[in-house]
């Protein structure tokens, strides 16, 4: 198992109220298509996938010492080519995609599962190196809980090291015994497969920081 521990820590509602910013402003002056358009079951839901996915974004920046957003998913051409962050160390240049979702509860087990869509991978032009997997949940006690599982090698789900890969049309189980299809090809991997986050001082200072790990 690669995750040896995920960190949980507490949102902000100074962070919520930027993602929800960027989220409306893209919502109303760029109306790009989405990947779920043509299901209506997914259309309604695009405020909040755009939200949760742009609140990852500034959770990861907010930690990590990185420029915030200045955009939702959506802006201008749609594009990013999978580079949310570049991060540069003294020897080699990451490309960072944040891939974030929703939870029903933050105790995450080793077999649970980040889904990728294939043409992510396969997109032309694509920058992306790695991806970096965060979940939130709602606690009563605490409040909005993000939950950060770690890095997952985009080379290592090429070359099939990380990860299966489904056809769409594929019926899956969730945990809780309910199913779905993939409407498209896509990877499924497993958190326990994700290596685990960096922590740092100002990690470690975040409000509401816990150290965690995978129910195996």
């Amino acid at each position: 198992m690669n995750n040896r521990f995920y960190i949980q820590i507490s949102v902000t509602d100074e962070q919520k109220q930027y993602a929800r910013q960027l989220v409306e402003y893209s919502l109303k002056n760029h109306p790009v298509a989405n990947i779920w358009d043509h299901h209506a079951d997914r259309l309604s839901q695009t405020r909040m996938l755009r939200y949760t996915g742009t609140l990852g974004e500034v959770i990861f920046a907010d930690l990590y010492h990185l420029p915030r957003p200045l955009k939702s998913f959506g802006a201008v051409d749609g594009q990013d080519w999978g580079q949310d962050f570049q991060i540069k160390s003294e020897n080699e240049s990451f490309s960072v995609d944040i891939k974030s979702m929703k939870r029903r509860s933050g105790n995450l087990a080793a077999d649970f599962v980040l889904n990728i869509p294939a043409h992510q991978l396969r997109k032309t032009g694509s920058k992306t190196s790695h991806y970096f997997c965060i979940s939130f949940h709602q606690s009563e006690t605490r409040g909005t809980i993000a939950s950060l599982i770690g890095f997952l090698d985009k080379l290592a789900l090429e070359k099939g090291e990380a990860g299966q890969l489904y056809k769409a049309g594929t019926k899956r189980i969730r945990h809780d015994q309910t199913s779905f299809t993939f409407y498209e090809d896509t990877y499924e991997i497993l958190l326990q497969d994700i290596d685990s986050p960096v922590v740092t001082d100002h990690v470690r200072r975040a409000e509401g920081y816990r150290l965690c790990h995978l129910i195996t």
